[in-house]
């Protein structure tokens, strides 16, 4: 049995394959912890005979990934019944710098997902996915705002992408220069990347006094 076989026969997803293993993987436990640290998913799919690529919020659940937009938008509307699609999340954690201009990179992680996108039609479902969209931007965001009215539901449209073949990038360490540029006076190194959360700045309208909620220093301890 090959190694799909057996992927398929434990009832886990199907991995793409990649071609140069020195930078990527399959670890599925990998692929999620990079969807759960990431913010935006560049979601691609076709539309009328075009590739589209279009930055969006998501969130994971299990090997489910969803998505939300207005219930008008193309990339709503138009997926409705099941198309296919994928979606990439990438952390930058470093620009890395050569003494050589062929040898400059980044330093990161990236997951790639590929699987079958389709409306969200369960309103219970729809629900879960919106609360767990927003606690993913703000752990606990979700309890902290006022109940969503049924306009409002009624004018998103949630999508669900079903993980069937996933996989991860990464790259860490510093430059890889040729061995003849080794020890000239050309600087090289790693220049970590971070993303940190500024201070809250209150809408005008928001009263004196009002705090800061939970959710802002949860999501600063995602962050780490």
């Amino acid at each position: 049995m090959s190694s799909m076989e057996k992927r398929q026969a434990a009832g886990l997803p199907k991995y793409a394959r990649i071609r140069q293993m020195n930078c990527g993987g399959y670890d599925r436990k990998r692929v999620h912890e990079i969807l759960d640290a990431g913010f935006v998913a560049h979601c691609g799919f076709v539309h009328e005979d075009r590739p589209m690529v279009i930055p969006m919020a998501y969130a994971r659940i299990g090997d489910k990934i969803y998505i939300h937009g207005a219930s008008t938008t193309r990339i709503i509307k138009d997926n409705s019944v099941g198309v296919p699609a994928s979606l990439a999340v990438t952390l930058v954690d470093g620009l890395v710098v050569a003494r050589s201009a062929f040898h400059h990179s980044m330093n990161y992680r990236c997951a790639i997902v590929h699987g079958t996108a389709r409306l969200v039609e369960d309103s219970q479902e729809q629900i879960d996915a919106l609360a767990a969209i927003t606690d993913h931007l703000l752990p606990g965001r979700w309890d902290e705002c006022r109940e969503m009215m049924p306009k409002e539901h009624k004018a998103t449209g949630v999508l669900v992408l079903d993980i069937e073949h996933a996989s991860i990038k990464i790259r860490t360490g510093g430059p890889v220069d040729d061995q003849e540029d080794l020890g000239t006076d050309i600087w090289a190194g790693v220049i970590p990347m971070v993303n940190a959360l500024g201070q809250p700045l209150p809408a005008p309208d928001v009263p004196e006094g009002t705090p800061v909620p939970a959710s802002v220093p949860a999501a600063r301890q995602k962050l780490g």
